[in-house]
């Protein structure tokens, strides 16, 4: 006899990995527990357990797809690292005050009061990552013209990354669209004089 043993899925994957992630945005890693997900999933612990794995797992998927959606795509996208930061910066701002979800950046939320190393490394991790890939970019654009000689990638790497991290807190603390465009707006005025 061939197939798969056991019944099939009875709930909709991607919908049930939507629900998890608003929980953990919301909650953050440490205070979602597997009964609230289950409840919020609309399953049951073994079928939780035999579509993700585990609740790290289940975050892990959550945190991958978080970074799909709300990524950094915009620095893509934009012909210079100027234009690609400050559109990311305004992004950000919309992302971070959208009424259909919960406030600020989940990557950041998570984190807060997690006292699982692995769960802190991991998003500390993907954090350090981004500021290096804005490090990256801004060297190139210096090296190439784009950006003045005098520019400092790794400070202004680190400043961006900062006004991103900001930004969320200043979204959970109830901060409106127009207050963090208006921050994002500011801090590209921070930056050196274009050659």
């Amino acid at each position: 006899m061939t197939g798969t043993r056991g019944r099939p899925r009875s709930f909709d994957r991607d919908a049930a990995l939507a629900a998890a992630t608003e929980l953990f945005w919301e909650r953050g890693y440490e205070a979602t527990s597997i009964a609230d997900l289950t409840e919020a999933m609309g399953i049951r612990p073994p079928s939780l357990y035999a579509a993700f794995g585990d609740k790290r797992r289940l975050f892990d998927e959550v945190v991958t797809r978080y970074g799909e959606v709300y990524g950094l795509g915009a620095l893509d996208q934009e012909p210079t690292v100027r234009a690609g930061i400050a559109r990311m910066l305004q992004d950000a701002a919309r992302a971070y005050t959208a009424p259909e979800h919960p406030p600020g950046c989940m990557i950041i939320s998570a984190a807060a009061n997690c006292s699982d190393p692995a769960v802190r490394d991991a998003l500390r991790a993907i954090r350090n990552a981004n500021i290096a890939d804005f490090e990256r970019r801004i060297a190139a654009a210096v090296a190439g013209g784009e950006e003045p000689p005098a520019t400092d990638p790794a400070t202004l790497a680190r400043f961006t990354g900062a006004v991103l991290q900001g930004m969320s807190q200043q979204a959970r603390d109830g901060a409106g669209r127009e207050e963090l465009e208006a921050v994002a707006a500011a801090a590209m005025r921070a930056w050196p004089e274009a050659g």
